[in-house]
């Protein structure tokens, strides 16, 4: 049997070559502020492959994604274990674009900071008088940087994503800019009101774009999972102060109020944390993850 070793890691994810295809494998690791935790959270990585899974279901009607199979049957024998089962995604190769590409429905987080200091977030103005939490009159795009681990994202204009794509694609800067710009926005609307239903608000997601071998714009990395995204319940949503989150905030809340934890959780919060996961993953989809 070939063996196969990731050809890169990422924060949470190790992705394999498979030949003609990569295998994304997602782990059990978390991390907060662009740091690695030092626990594992069991399970966490069926959550997040199985989630993804669901949304490029859904939305394939908007923009072609890279998934091809998550059956570990269609992988290498390698994969075709209970190591890999649930967690792996069988994927078309693509050219990845330098870009995060970020979207907010409501204000919180980093852009609840920047609003109270000036009014903007990521230099968009928005109305006066928001509270913390509100949901936007629209939702907003605000592009970042990818970068490398340990390092932070950093937050792009429009303008500046134009740029950024035009040194690395001589003559399709705004194309790609502008076509990853409107996925971006119809993949969070027409999710967030599928969401919405099943008694979820989802404040705000990140996704990424890649290039296929036709020089097409095909979503990549994973979709809307508590990972990438902000998911809140919709009972009890009142704006004015923060939310109850279906995600990785009740980590963040944890290190922000145990300064000195040097990333070490304790068992309760790893716990916490999963059935958080589990939960949304139900209430989304109507089933029991596979794990």
């Amino acid at each position: 049997m070939k063996e196969y070793t990731p050809i890169k890691e990422g924060k949470v994810r190790e992705i394999y070559d498979a030949g003609d295809a990569l295998i994304m494998v997602a782990t059990d690791r978390i991390s907060a502020f662009d740091v690695i935790l030092k626990n594992k959270v069991t399970s966490k990585g069926a959550v997040l492959t199985q989630m993804s899974d669901f949304w490029f279901d859904l939305t394939k009607g908007i923009i072609p994604n890279h998934k091809i199979s998550t059956d570990v049957n269609d992988m290498p024998e390698f994969f075709r274990n209970e190591e890999f089962a649930g967690r792996s995604m069988l994927c078309r190769k693509l050219q990845m674009l330098p870009i995060e590409c970020i979207v907010r429905g409501y204000i919180t987080g980093s852009g609840w900071a920047s609003y109270v200091k000036d009014g903007t977030v990521c230099g968009i103005e928005l109305p006066k008088d928001l509270k913390e939490c509100d949901q936007l009159p629209e939702p907003i795009y605000t592009p970042s940087t990818k970068a490398e681990i340990g390092d932070h994202d950093e937050n792009i204009s429009f303008e500046k994503s134009i740029e950024v794509l035009e040194k690395q694609f001589p003559g399709h800067g705004e194309e790609y800019a502008s076509r990853i710009k409107e996925a971006t926005i119809a993949l969070y609307k027409k999710c967030a009101d599928y969401a919405r239903s099943r008694g979820i608000i989802i404040a705000d997601t990140k996704v990424e774009f890649g290039l296929n071998e036709n020089g097409e714009v095909v979503l990549g990395d994973e979709m809307l999972t508590p990972d990438s995204s902000r998911f809140w319940p919709v009972e009890g949503y009142e704006p004015g102060h923060s939310q109850p989150s279906f995600d990785k905030q009740f980590v963040r809340d944890w290190l922000k109020a145990n300064p000195d934890s040097d990333y070490c959780l304790p068992q309760d919060v790893i716990d916490k944390t999963i059935a958080k996961y589990k939960e949304a993953y139900t209430l989304l989809t109507g089933k029991e993850i596979d794990a």
